[in-house]
């Protein structure tokens, strides 16, 4: 099905750069990771298997177990019209927890950064949709199978050329990245004569098959059934290809009390008839779904993206807040006249200045919790980020307004026999700030643009809140103009607001 073994995705450059960033902050930290255990995986015979392996399992009833699952894989997992977290796998889930009797604390992440959140023990499981491979069997233990899959090919649905693979030929196709799709089209590929364009989501892969830019797309049956049905432009043009097993996974050896309750309740539901009621409530459809117009998305999207906007201006406080203190602080370790000083301040621009963004969270989300063995929730990760991040860059407007101030200022005040930190504080400080200011604003507004970045880590803001909507109803366009004009109102807003206090104290 859905995606391919873990070690197989981010082989780029994020991968690459993350690698590096860890070990950096290894020499920094002398801190080494932790590494998994390793048992045989047969799921029907987990708790045997653990036993013989000298580890306990205990009964799961009355325990809460953290589990993490994919943003956007309709009809496994996806936010329906009140911000709820629905679908196949989570049915699934509440549904075996409750006749298990325990309860689960489900993290909404996207596929790569709930396999990482498991490797790096900040949950405990991940239900997303995820194939059982040999491959992945050597990282982690799998249930039994809860769904079969296949992949299937669509076109546009006024597209009356494509028709087969035969049609394909001298073409582009498009298939989610990692994905079963992504393998299949490549396994067909040079038989056919197309070349395979692989994207990150089935809502952008549905966008370019609209716009052009592919003549077809490679998905999962049942997630393709689905977004025809949501009137998603498209048309199913071939028959299904067998495919894999899902699989809901823990840790090789850990866990293995909420795998056995897993297999336990899945055992249940599929005999008293809960399994296939669970399964024909989102498979069964076969009309279209019409969509209401641009307002009516407007109406329908407004608490979820509240919710996000929200979330988005409470990060951007509390980094701008702790960023600030940063840098002043590092600002005038930078035009100290201690080395020792000026290297600190040194160093740790020349660390967040020199590495993304997008690193940097991965790595204090993921990354530090495996090092330290201390979980960080995703908001603590996400402000850790922001805050270190803008204030290196604060640390450098600082140190040039500071230098920026006509040195003969400091000379004549020392001259008149005031010292050093009262020289700066009553003469350099208060022509600085007045250069200074501009940058600031500028600096405010990319940390609020930056909060978007941490929809990657599952923080839930207000580009997180659009690709939960848009990956239900595929009007991406539609809803990306919704979420870009409430980021230039909130935007617009700061930049008046830091204006008129600009005026206002620096007159």
């Amino acid at each position: 099905m859905h995606k391919l073994p873990p070690m197989r995705r981010r082989r780029g450059g994020t991968f690459a750069a993350l690698a590096a960033f860890f070990t950096v902050a290894t020499m920094f930290l002398g801190i080494g990771g932790a590494s998994a255990l390793s048992m045989p995986s047969a799921p029907a015979a987990a708790a045997q298997a653990a036993t013989q392996a000298g580890i306990q399992v205990t009964d799961a009833s009355g325990k809460k177990f953290a589990v993490a699952t994919d943003t956007t894989f309709a009809p496994f997992e996806f936010r329906d019209g009140s911000g709820e977290l629905v679908g196949i796998d989570m049915d699934l889930l509440r549904a075996i927890a409750k006749q298990e009797g325990f309860e689960v604390d489900i993290k909404s992440l996207g596929f790569d950064a709930a396999l990482q959140a498991l490797q790096s023990n900040q949950v405990a499981g991940v239900i997303a949709g995820m194939s059982i491979t040999d491959e992945r069997k050597k990282i982690f233990d799998f249930s039994e199978p809860y769904f079969d899959s296949g992949v299937q090919m669509a076109v546009g649905k006024n597209d009356s050329d494509i028709k087969s693979y035969a049609d394909l030929k001298g073409k582009t196709v498009t298939a989610k990245r990692g994905s079963e799709g992504e393998t299949f089209a490549n396994s067909i590929k040079d038989q056919y004569g197309f070349t395979v364009k692989a994207l990150a989501d089935s809502a952008t892969m549905y966008d370019d098959v609209k716009a052009g830019n592919s003549v077809a797309v490679f998905d999962d049956y049942p997630v393709l059934a689905y977004g025809v049905s949501q009137n998603n432009g498209l048309k199913i043009v071939t028959e299904k290809e067998q495919g894999s097993s899902y699989g809901f996974a823990v840790n090789k050896g850990q866990n293995q009390d909420l795998l056995a309750a897993f297999n336990d309740g899945l055992a249940t539901l599929k005999a008293n008839g809960e399994y296939d009621k669970i399964l024909d409530k989102y498979l069964a459809k076969s009309e279209v779904t019409e969509q209401g117009g641009f307002f009516q998305l407007v109406k329908d999207s407004f608490p979820a993206l509240m919710k996000g906007l929200w979330l988005t201006i409470v990060a951007t406080v509390l980094s701008l807040a702790i960023a600030l203190v940063l840098g002043i602080l590092f600002g005038f370790f930078k035009v100290s006249e201690s080395k020792i000083l000026r290297g600190i301040a040194t160093t740790y621009v020349a660390i967040f200045r020199g590495t993304p963004l997008l690193v940097q969270a991965f790595f204090f989300y993921f990354g530090l919790p495996q090092m330290t063995g201390q979980p960080i929730d995703v908001l603590t990760a996400g402000v850790l980020t922001l805050s270190l991040n803008a204030g290196a860059y604060m640390t450098e407007i600082v140190r040039g307004g500071i230098q920026s101030v006509d040195p003969g200022q400091l000379e004549a005040s020392r001259s008149l026999g005031l010292g050093y930190v009262t020289s700066m504080r009553r003469v350099v400080v208060p022509q600085a700030i007045k250069i200074m200011t501009p940058s600031f604003i500028n600096q405010f507004v990319i940390t609020l643009k930056d909060t978007s970045l941490l929809a990657v880590i599952g923080f839930a803001e207000l580009t997180y809140q659009g690709q939960q909507i848009y990956a239900s109803n595929f009007r991406t366009g539609e809803t990306l103009l919704i979420v870009a004009a409430l980021y230039f109102i909130v935007i617009t807003i700061l930049t008046q607001l830091s204006n008129v206090l600009d005026r206002k104290f620096n007159k």
